[in-house]
């Protein structure tokens, strides 16, 4: 089996980043899996995004590929959900989001894994 470079592992992770925004900005537009689909994108691009992590995962440490993945997603499917459904965080869930972005950071500059 061919080894994953470095490189290679980033743009997997980019794309299961992405792949995981659109599988979780369109859930909603499933209603509950009762529109077929929606539910057959959502499927396939979740099941695309845990590819791509699996991928990553194999040049790049856990802590710091799935940190990241969890951290974009929940921000940008947070503006997302603003954005398209009017659904707006309040002061809580803002700090939190601000506290989920700050861990992140901390793990991948101070708190990296050798």
């Amino acid at each position: 089996m061919k080894s994953v470079s470095l490189f290679s592992g980033y743009i997997y992770l980019i794309f299961a980043i992405f792949s995981g925004i659109l599988s979780n900005s369109f859930l909603k537009s499933t209603a509950g899996f009762s529109k077929l689909n929606p539910t057959i994108f959502c499927i396939i691009s979740i099941i695309f995004c845990i590819f791509c992590l699996s991928k990553a995962m194999t040049v790049i440490p856990i802590g710091f590929t799935y940190a990241t993945y969890g951290a974009l997603t929940i921000t940008c499917v947070t503006i997302y959900g603003a954005y398209k459904y009017s659904q707006f965080p309040n002061s809580y869930g803002i700090i939190g989001i601000g506290l989920i972005i700050v861990g992140v950071i901390l793990l991948n500059t101070i708190g990296k894994l050798k």
